[in-house]
């Protein structure tokens, strides 16, 4: 996912830098109304939903680099003219980043950042590992938590992550809707996650590695220990495994 750290990097390195925001969309369009990215003469940050509009715009922010200018506007058709089938029109306003817009969009984007859910992996073995590179593609804000350093160390870069003693408090902390995947090397302290999970009330997701013999397991010890009865419907509770899916 884009992060601001991220665009902070891609503005410290690229001085001329071109704006491109789709101001009016009309019909089909790969991204909506306000969308925008960021080009340089070596480098793009954002996009505006790919295919051959946005090559178009790219283009056109190349050359108001080359040629000094500051700002052009642009009605494109998204039909066969241009080899895009949306059928749609999109309006599309380039402006030279200066000091004031690079500001406004940092804004924005931590508006859009701070919108995001947020995701907790539990676990950065090699299912956690895998997971987390898939997790990173999404429009999602994801932290992987583990108690071994070492494990975190084989991340990929650009991955969040924290080491933690006790990664059940993290649930406590987290914010709220966050949703929560498990699958740490230990079934008691995957246990202990869930039912911090589970006793938030407010989460759209949790789900933990398994079988079918340590759910069964792990709902009896969660009722034993004062958990709900119906927690696990209600927070739309996933197990899996090799063999079974629950």
């Amino acid at each position: 996912m884009t992060t601001s750290a991220t665009l902070e990097t891609f503005l410290a390195a690229n001085s001329d830098v071109i704006a491109c925001e789709l101001t009016a969309v009309r019909g089909s369009s790969p991204r909506e109304e306000g969308t925008f990215m960021l080009v340089a003469l070596g480098a793009i940050f954002g996009t505006i939903g790919g295919g051959a509009l946005e090559y178009m715009v790219i283009d056109h922010a190349r050359r108001l680099i080359a040629e000094g200018r500051a700002e052009e506007a642009m009605d494109v058709p998204l039909g066969p003219e241009i080899g895009q089938c949306c059928g749609g029109r999109v309006k599309v306003e380039l402006r030279y980043a200066d000091a004031v817009i690079r500001r406004d969009y940092a804004a924005r984007l931590e508006v859009e950042i701070a919108s995001t859910p947020q995701v907790y992996v539990f676990g950065a073995g090699h299912v956690g590992r895998v997971l987390a590179q898939m997790l990173a593609l999404l429009p999602v804000r994801m932290e992987v938590i583990d108690t071994r350093q070492d494990e975190l160390d084989q991340l990929p870069p650009g991955i969040a992550h924290r080491r933690v003693a006790m990664p059940e408090a993290v649930v406590r902390s987290a914010p709220k809707g966050s949703a929560f995947v498990i699958m740490t090397h230990d079934h008691a302290l995957d246990f202990l996650i869930a039912a911090e999970a589970l006793n938030r009330l407010d989460s759209p997701y949790v789900g933990m590695v398994g079988s079918k013999t340590k759910r069964a397991k792990f709902a009896s010890w969660f009722v034993e220990q004062g958990g709900r009865q119906g927690a696990f419907a209600a927070a739309g509770v996933t197990y899996w495994g090799a063999r079974a899916w629950g």
